[in-house]
C-alpha cells in the first residue's frame, strides 16, 4: 500500500510538471491532477483486491458465496473485517485438524483428549464463531495464542515421540510437554465455557422465569 502511495505521489509530481511546461491555467492543472489521481486510486484498488483474492487462494480459502457474504454484510462487517474473520477461521480450522492427527496418532494425547473433550470443545467454539462472527475478539485467546500452541506443540511431541531411540533427556522434555500440552487442554475448554457463558446465562434467567410460572400455577390450583 505504501509503495502504490509513493508511485502516485511520483506522477502526479510528473503530469503536473507536464501540465505546467504546456502552459495550462492553474485550474486546468487541478482538474487534471484530479482525474489522473483518482484513475490511479481505482487502478491501485483493483490491484490489490487481486493480490488479496490470489493470497487466500494460495491459504486454500474457500471462495466466498453470495450467501455467506449477505450474512456478513446484514451484521455490519465491512470487507477488511469479512477478510480477517476468514483468514482467522481458516487458519484455525488447519490448527484444529493438525491436532486430531496428532492425537489420533499418541495414547497419551488421546488420554489427554479424552480427560478433557478438548477437540469436542475446539470444535463447537468453532462453530459458535462461525454462527457469530463479529464475537472474533471474544475468542482472541483461543484463536490467537492457545489453539496455535497447542497445534505446534503436538506436532513436536508426535514428531520427537516417534524417534526410534530416546535419551534420558528426550523423555524428561516429553514428559514436560505433556504438562503443558495438558494445560493447553484446559484452558481451550474454558475458552469455549467463557464464550457460552452469556447463554448460559441466559438459560438460567429462563429456568427461573419458568419455576416461578409454575409456581404460581400450583398456587392458584391450590385455591381452588
Amino acid at each position: 500500500m505504501k509503495k502504490f502511495g509513493v508511485l502516485i505521489v511520483a506522477c502526479l509530481a510528473v503530469l503536473g510538471l507536464i501540465t505546467a511546461d504546456s502552459g495550462s491555467t492553474f485550474s486546468d492543472m487541478l482538474i487534471t491532477l484530479a482525474f489522473f489521481g483518482g484513475g490511479l486510486l481505482i487502478i491501485m484498488s483493483i490491484i490489490e483486491r487481486f493480490a488479496n483474492k490470489k493470497k487466500r487462494n494460495n491459504l486454500n480459502i474457500p471462495e466466498l458465496t453470495k450467501e455467506k457474504e449477505d450474512f456478513y454484510e446484514k451484521l455490519g462487517m465491512k470487507p477488511n473485517e469479512i477478510d480477517l474473520f476468514r483468514d482467522t477461521m481458516n487458519s484455525s480450522k488447519s490448527q484444529i485438524e493438525r491436532i486430531q492427527k496428532n492425537v489420533a496418532r499418541s495414547s497419551k494425547l488421546k488420554a489427554i483428549d479424552l480427560r478433557h473433550d478438548t477437540m469436542r470443545a475446539a470444535k463447537a467454539l468453532f462453530k459458535a464463531l462461525a454462527k457469530e462472527p463479529t464475537r472474533l475478539h471474544d475468542a482472541s485467546h483461543f484463536l490467537y495464542t492457545h489453539l496455535p500452541n497447542l497445534a505446534d506443540l503436538t506436532d513436536k511431541y508426535v514428531e520427537i515421540d516417534a524417534h526410534e531411540v530416546k535419551s534420558k533427556e528426550t523423555y524428561a522434555k516429553l514428559d514436560e510437554s505433556i504438562k503443558i500440552i495438558d494445560q493447553l487442554a484446559i484452558l481451550i475448554v474454558k475458552d469455549y465455557q467463557d464464550f457460552v457463558s452469556e447463554d448460559l446465562e441466559d438459560l438460567d434467567v429462563e429456568m427461573t422465569i419458568a419455576k416461578q410460572s409454575i409456581k404460581r400455577d400450583h398456587d392458584y390450583n391450590n385455591l381452588k
